[in-house]
């Protein structure tokens, strides 16, 4: 069954399981109760998690307790990603589709952090890799070359190109504004008081809108002038009534103590020195890759930590909490650490993992078995895997070809003979 409007409220323990979760809806305040043998945590920030009191690690980790070479020397909770309220819009020259002046647009049209390049409204943010300042303009209207050439902040995003289309099918492209200049990072939306966190997540929506009107006011444009008018937000694209997506974009959640934690020694690059590859785990049930990409965190003082990682698998270690039987988590809020949460959070692996805690209950129940116990025993580990393999059609493992990061891809006759000689 699909109950629709509902959020998480209560959990009911019994030891070691999770016996029911009781959701409300968000409208009427009506309660269900619900009671299964297996409770997945699907929810962007592991709302289960705190909820039923199961271990959990939010924000960074300490240098000394994971050992990473990007860690902070310092524990910090409140060092988590910024968030984004992300938003669509077209353009249509010629016409205005200027929206009213938000209310804190005096505070954003001036704001920076001392991280940044300067004003957080500007063509200019910072290179993620290098963390030195960089400029984008919206269109690349004569400025830079060829109009909308790669490079311009139009085609970063773009959801729709009207040249893909018969002519006069679209009035206009359709681009999604999820930029570094409407990453939110006054405050984390986890780990605070219901207070906080509505008043943040409004600073959110407010941080795009200001984006939105700065460009349609405000915002140089190629010619010497200023703003695009004839910007228009499409409300239609979210399905809203105020335009933008219908749920803040949460990078980070909070993250189970697991089996087995997964750290920037098992995939980052320059982490794991010499060695060809990401660690290769026995008990796999999918892979990834990303590069280990953290967004700005006031707290933490940095724009961004943008680093190379190797293709990964997802250990299944990651999976199972340390001591809670019968609650999985099914997407960011795996085992792994502030820094390799950058490589795990991205979209294809939370499907992975979601997955892979689908097949692994309905495994459970078939064999009589637990989690827990598929990992420890061999036998169904090996009839796990092989059911995720062979029927199901998932990737335990990269080909030998595809063990490069987008630094070392010209090292590919190199890699290919170092993996042949290392296995």
């Amino acid at each position: 069954d699909v109950l629709l409007h509902m959020r998480p409220t209560a959990a009911e323990i019994d030891g070691d399981s999770v016996r029911a979760v009781t959701v409300s809806h968000v409208l009427t305040g009506d309660h269900v109760v619900l009671h299964a043998p297996y409770i997945v945590d699907a929810t962007e920030t592991g709302e289960l998690l705190a909820l039923a009191e199961i271990e959990h690690v939010i924000g960074a980790e300490a240098q000394a307790d994971t050992g990473e070479l990007h860690a902070p020397a310092a524990a910090d909770p409140q060092d988590q990603q910024a968030v984004t309220w992300c938003f669509a819009m077209d353009h249509l020259p010629g016409e205005q589709h200027i929206i009213d002046r938000p209310d804190d647009y005096d505070f954003w049209r001036t704001y920076a952090a001392d991280f940044w390049s300067g004003n957080l409204l500007s063509w200019t943010d910072v290179d993620p890799q290098t963390n030195q300042p960089r400029t984008l303009p919206l269109f690349d209207d004569g400025v830079n070359g060829a109009p909308n050439k790669p490079g311009s902040r139009w085609l970063y995003r773009r959801m729709l190109a009207t040249e893909q289309h018969l002519p006069g099918a679209f009035r206009s492209d359709i681009t999604l504004v999820n930029w570094p200049q409407n990453d939110y990072w006054l405050s984390p939306i986890i780990g605070v008081s219901a207070d906080e966190r509505e008043r943040h997540l409004r600073g959110a929506r407010q941080l795009s809108y200001a984006l939105l009107y700065w460009m349609q006011t405000e915002a140089p444009r190629g010619d010497g002038g200023q703003g695009y008018p004839g910007l228009r937000l499409r409300h239609d694209v979210f399905g809203t009534s105020h335009g933008l997506a219908k749920s803040v974009y949460v990078r980070e959640s909070r993250r189970i103590v697991p089996e087995f934690r997964v750290t920037e020694q098992h995939v980052g690059v320059a982490a794991r020195g010499d060695q060809v590859g990401a660690e290769v785990f026995d008990d796999t049930v999918g892979t990834g890759s990303y590069r280990i990409d953290l967004h700005a965190s006031l707290s933490g003082g940095y724009a961004y930590i943008d680093i190379d990682s190797w293709p990964f698998q997802i250990p299944l270690g990651a999976l199972l909490p340390v001591r809670v039987e019968n609650l999985l988590p099914a997407c960011k809020n795996i085992g792994t650490t502030h820094i390799t949460n950058g490589c795990y959070r991205l979209h294809p692996v939370e499907w992975n993992i979601g997955e892979a805690v689908g097949a692994l209950i309905a495994y459970c129940l078939t064999h009589k078995t637990a989690p827990r116990q598929v990992r420890a025993d061999r036998v169904h580990l090996r009839a796990f895997q092989n059911l995720l393999h062979d029927q199901l059609g998932f990737e335990l493992d990269w080909p030998a070809y595809a063990y490069r990061t987008p630094r070392l891809g010209r090292e590919m006759p190199w890699l290919i003979r170092e993996l042949r000689r290392k296995r």
